[in-house]
């Protein structure tokens, strides 16, 4: 299993179907699970249950991932559940797919109806400062995805999956 991490906006969500497509792979979405799941948009449950119900239920979810041939693009929050990203990463590789701030600001537009788990009071520019040292701290790889040539980081996330898969190909032999 390859586990995506990264700022909301980054695009691991598009990059997990764009790759798993193409390296015949499957590709689940951490946040989808979690709306299937609860039968409502992600902004929704945080809404009507609050940050830490929607904390609980997004770790539970993600725990009882895993899979071989496998993509799963986190939601950005992923990485405030120590046991989520020990779980990601005994299972499998963990990649951040990294991009500045004024790109992520960029990107997200008017992002009040997405489900970013943001605390009262708090800022973007405050979740990016703080969540960075974490998705560094949990990525075993980091693509940067900082700009507008998709096509160039899709094809390092693929060069990075399948080196990884030869590695451990390699290593069970």
């Amino acid at each position: 299993m390859y586990t995506l991490i990264g700022m909301p906006g980054v695009g691991k969500s598009c990059m997990a179907r764009a790759v798993a497509s193409k390296l015949k792979m499957r590709a689940l979405d951490g946040d989808r699970l979690i709306v299937k799941k609860m039968g409502m948009p992600l902004w929704q449950i945080i809404e009507i249950y609050g940050l830490d119900s929607f904390k609980k239920i997004e770790e539970e979810t993600l725990l009882s991932v895993s899979g071989d041939r496998l993509i799963l693009a986190t939601g950005g929050s992923a990485v405030y559940y120590p046991k989520v990203m020990e779980h990601c990463r005994a299972v499998g590789k963990t990649i951040y797919l990294y991009a500045s701030l004024p790109v992520i600001l960029e990107r997200l537009g008017d992002f009040s109806k997405r489900g970013i788990a943001l605390r009262p009071g708090q800022t973007i520019e405050d979740l990016y400062k703080e969540r960075t040292a974490l998705y560094e701290t949990y990525a075993d790889f980091t693509v940067s995805c900082d700009g507008a040539a998709y096509t160039k980081y899709q094809a390092e996330v693929m060069r990075v999956i399948t080196n990884a898969e030869r590695t451990a190909f390699a290593l069970s032999r």
